[in-house]
C-alpha cells in the first residue's frame, strides 16, 4: 500500500452548502484556481444534475483548470450519472463520484429499499459511470452508521463493478476516533478487493472530531481524505485542505467498531 495520501477538496461542493458559502460562476473559477495552486489532487467541483448554474460550473472548471482530477457528484441515478460525466467530459482527468444510503435508518425510511436492492443500485450506479469515465468513485452514504457486514458486501460490490475509490463517510458526524478507525480497518480485513481500490474518509464536524476522525482513518489505512477551505461546509465539512502529505498505516484493528 502506497503511503501517499490524496487530498480530495469539496469545498466547491460540500462547502457550498454552509450558510452564506454559495458562490457564483466566477468566484468558483477564483477558488478552484487557488486549489490547483494549492496542489490537491482532486476538486469536487459540483453537484451538475442540481442546477444549471451547478453544471456550467463544473463543466467550465473541468474546461479551464489542469492538474487536479476534476469530480462531479452524482446520486446512483441514471439522470445525475449522465449529467456529471458530461460535466467533468472536458477534463485533463475527470472524475465521477457516485452516492447512496446505506444505514438501517436510511435503508428503511428514507430509500424504503431491502438489502438486496442497495447492492443492486450501487452496481447499477458505479456501472453506468464507469461506462462514461474510468475514474468512479463510490459512497456509501452514513457509513459510520451501517452495520459492518453489510458496509462490506457493499463496498466489495463497488469495487467489482469498477470503483477505483471508495469512500467512507461520516455522513451525520457522530464518529470518534477509535470507532471510525476500527471502520477502516474492518473494511481493509473483511473486503477481499479492498487493495484494488483506495480508500478514502469523509468526515463531518458535529462534535469537533472530523480533523482528529481523519487523521484515525489515515493510520488506519485510509489513502484519500476529503477537506475544506477553511473547514466551510455542511455542519462544518472537515479538515482545511493542505498540501500533499503522506503518513504510514498501523496494525490493523481486530473487531468491528463499537455500535451504540
Amino acid at each position: 500500500m502506497s503511503d501517499k495520501v490524496i487530498i480530495f477538496d469539496t469545498t466547491l461542493r460540500d462547502g457550498e452548502q454552509c450558510p452564506g458559502a454559495s458562490m457564483n460562476l466566477r468566484e468558483k473559477m477564483e477558488v478552484a484556481r487557488q486549489l490547483a495552486r494549492l496542489n490537491v489532487d482532486v476538486i469536487e467541483a459540483g453537484f451538475p444534475v442540481i442546477s444549471d448554474g451547478d453544471f456550467e460550473a463544473v463543466k467550465t472548471i473541468a474546461t479551464e483548470i489542469k492538474g487536479p482530477i476534476i469530480c462531479g457528484l452524482a446520486r446512483c441515478v441514471s439522470k445525475d450519472i449522465d449529467a456529471a460525466g458530461a460535466a467533468v467530459k472536458a477534463a485533463e482527468r475527470g472524475r465521477i463520484h457516485v452516492f447512496l444510503a446505506t444505514s438501517k435508518i436510511h435503508r428503511e425510511h428514507k430509500l424504503k429499499k431491502a438489502y438486496e436492492e442497495i447492492i443492486k443500485l450501487a452496481v447499477e450506479g458505479v456501472t453506468r459511470a464507469k461506462s462514461l469515465i474510468k475514474d468512479v468513485e463510490f459512497s456509501p452514504e452514513d457509513a459510520s452508521r451501517t452495520e459492518p457486514e453489510f458496509l462490506a458486501q457493499v463496498v466489495q460490490a463497488a469495487i467489482e463493478a469498477g470503483a477505483t475509490t471508495v469512500n467512507i463517510p461520516d455522513t451525520v458526524g457522530w464518529a470518534v476516533p477509535e470507532q471510525y478507525a476500527a471502520m477502516i480497518s474492518y473494511l481493509r480485513g473483511n473486503v477481499k478487493n479492498i487493495d484494488d481500490a483506495i480508500i478514502s474518509v469523509h468526515c463531518h464536524d458535529d462534535l469537533g472530531l472530523a480533523v482528529a476522525n481523519s487523521l484515525a482513518a489515515v493510520k488506519a489505512g485510509a489513502r484519500q481524505v476529503d477537506g475544506t477551505i477553511n473547514g466551510i461546509g455542511e455542519r462544518a465539512g472537515n479538515a482545511g485542505s493542505r498540501a500533499r502529505s503522506t503518513a504510514s498505516a498501523s496494525a490493523r484493528a481486530t473487531r468491528p467498531w463499537k455500535r451504540s
